[in-house]
């Protein structure tokens, strides 16, 4: 079976013995290659999509969980522990954006780092996509190899290991423990708002352009715009709205983005 592209004209077996003996080699590879599988999330209703995203993930050491709806979801997510959601913008119950804007709302999840797939591919949709809380953003078709690709990306961004605190004015943070506090008190980021503090706080009055913080934070940033940056400045400001970093990000008009130590 030649895999071509999710989401379009994909060739789909469907002897049962076919898929078993597929998900057998899948695992026998990840276990030669000593893999230690990350738990993956799949929330996509139409079930040959579905099963074509899990086996591409499963084919790459991947555990995977399967929902076909934000309801079946949800009930997963609260009985086990997952590292990346493949969200389908389109779902019986809830939109996906909707289901995700309830989820960054939940401080148990809100961290959790999520990609978006979805037919809809204009930039307003992509702007909306991210401005919920979505990590990054696949249209359909899309190659599996792509999407592997991308969550591993993700997965990297949100998984850095190197121990290091940064101090900025009232501002803590914990690189290796994914925390951040302002005086002492707790603040609940986003995987990529954390990175992007992270990398203002750690030069404090240092001027960061657009695409500086693009080639800082994102993994693919030939792959986006540049205005994905703002998306996320704003996201990270309401975030630490009502604490007293909450001027802490500054913007130079022209120039970029520089975290005042002084706020």
């Amino acid at each position: 079976m030649a895999l071509s592209r999710i989401g379009h004209n994909f060739p789909l077996k469907t002897s049962d013995e076919d898929v078993f003996e597929k998900r057998m080699r899948a695992l026998a590879r990840a276990r030669k290659l000593k893999i230690m599988a990350e738990t993956i999330l799949v929330v996509e209703d139409e079930p040959a999509i579905r099963e074509l995203i899990g086996f591409a993930c499963e084919s790459s050491g991947y555990e995977v969980l399967r929902a076909g709806s934000a309801k079946e979801a949800t009930d997963l997510l609260s009985q086990n522990r997952v590292s990346l959601i493949l969200l389908d913008w389109m779902l019986p119950d809830l939109s996906g954006l909707q289901w995700l804007d309830k989820l960054k709302r939940d401080e148990r999840f809100s961290a959790l780092p999520v990609i978006m797939l979805t037919a809809r591919g204009t930039e307003s949709d992509k702007v909306a996509g991210l401005d919920a809380g979505a990590d990054d953003y696949v249209v359909k078709p899309f190659s599996p190899r792509e999407l592997i690709a991308r969550m591993r990306a993700v997965l990297r961004r949100g998984g850095a290991e190197a121990e290091k605190t940064v101090t900025c004015g009232p501002l803590t943070m914990n690189e290796s423990r994914f925390s951040a506090k302002v005086n002492g008190e707790s603040v609940k980021l986003g995987v990529i708002e954390f990175k992007m503090l992270l990398v203002l706080a750690s030069s404090p009055g240092r001027v960061y352009s657009r695409a500086q913080l693009l080639s800082r934070v994102w993994d693919d940033a030939a792959e986006l715009d540049e205005r994905t940056v703002d998306v996320h400045i704003l996201r990270l400001r309401k975030q630490l709205a009502g604490t007293a970093a909450a001027t802490l990000v500054e913007t130079v008009r022209g120039l970029g983005y520089r975290a005042n130590d002084a706020a």
